[in-house]
């Protein structure tokens, strides 16, 4: 399950970067634009994905910021939003790669920014939830970039593998 996990973790870097060079080519009204997504915007949405994975590792780890809302908006500039989401999809991977596969059995205890009430998960659910999410969140994205005449872009885990993921076939 881990080498799955580090997969779904390159996996993630990857669409990232793919539905970040689509959001640039939008203008920032458009970017910003509330198109009825869960979040509102683009923006809001990427804003919404870095927040939560922060949050995620914040648990997982015991380091680095981790917002109090799951609407925060991080970063309202484009490029340091995008740089932020790098750096995150690398601090996810290096984590990742550090784990041994017995820790996906440990459990984390948490409460939900949503509800006070105490969670305790194995993490390696948890895991599966964080990279549901955020695809889950970047089709969002795509309905939007769709809906604004963009061009539709090819994110799903069978493109990833047979291009830049060769390694995990």
């Amino acid at each position: 399950m881990l080498r799955h996990f580090q997969m779904f973790a390159d996996y993630n870097r990857w669409a990232n970067e793919r539905v970040y060079e689509a959001c640039a080519t939008l203008s920032g009204e458009d970017y910003r634009a509330d198109m009825g997504a869960f979040f509102g915007s683009a923006e809001r949405t990427l804003n919404h994905l870095l927040a939560a994975d922060r949050i995620w590792l914040k648990r997982f780890t015991g380091e680095g910021e981790a917002p109090t809302s799951l609407d925060a908006v991080l970063f309202e500039d484009f490029a340091e939003l995008r740089a932020a989401r790098e750096a995150e999809d690398r601090r996810i991977i290096d984590w990742l790669n550090g784990l041994q596969e017995a820790e996906l059995s440990r459990i984390i205890s948490y409460t939900p920014i949503s509800t006070p009430t105490k969670v305790e998960l194995r993490l390696g659910p948890i895991l599966a939830h964080v990279f549901n999410h955020q695809t889950h969140h970047r089709g969002q994205v795509h309905t939007i970039l769709t809906s604004l005449g963009k061009p539709s872009i090819a994110i799903d885990l069978v493109y990833f593998v047979l291009a830049d993921g060769k390694r995990w076939q």
